[in-house]
């Protein structure tokens, strides 16, 4: 498998708006908006269906150490955003098969 490379935001558009019959310029605009509503709900939790979700984590403060001195320093506490990705989507990026209740009882079973 050859590999490929990132994907702009206008070849996104541009794909989007050819499966979609829409204008470029649509798809780009949804794209935007898309990305807007996302900024503004990831305060609470943001989620696309099929990819993930955006949330807003609160970390807590920690000691660390300066890599090039190896002085410890303390570390603030801080808010991060992070992305949950979707269990579809790391099986459908990954290839595993979604398993049924009754075979994950059984490959338990055995062990």
């Amino acid at each position: 498998m050859a590999a490929s490379k990132k994907m702009s935001k206008s070849a996104i558009a541009t794909t989007l708006a050819e499966k979609t019959d829409i204008a470029k310029k649509q798809a780009v605009a949804f794209l935007d908006e898309l990305a807007a509503l996302a900024y503004k709900e990831a305060k609470n939790s943001f989620t696309l269906p099929g990819l993930g979700k955006l949330v807003l984590v609160n970390r807590k403060a920690r000691m660390g150490r300066n890599p090039a001195t190896g002085e410890t320093i303390k570390i603030p506490a801080k808010k991060v955003v992070k992305f949950r990705v979707a269990k579809a989507c790391k099986d459908a990026i990954l290839g595993n098969a979604p398993k049924t209740k009754k075979a994950a009882k059984k490959k338990g079973a055995k062990k």
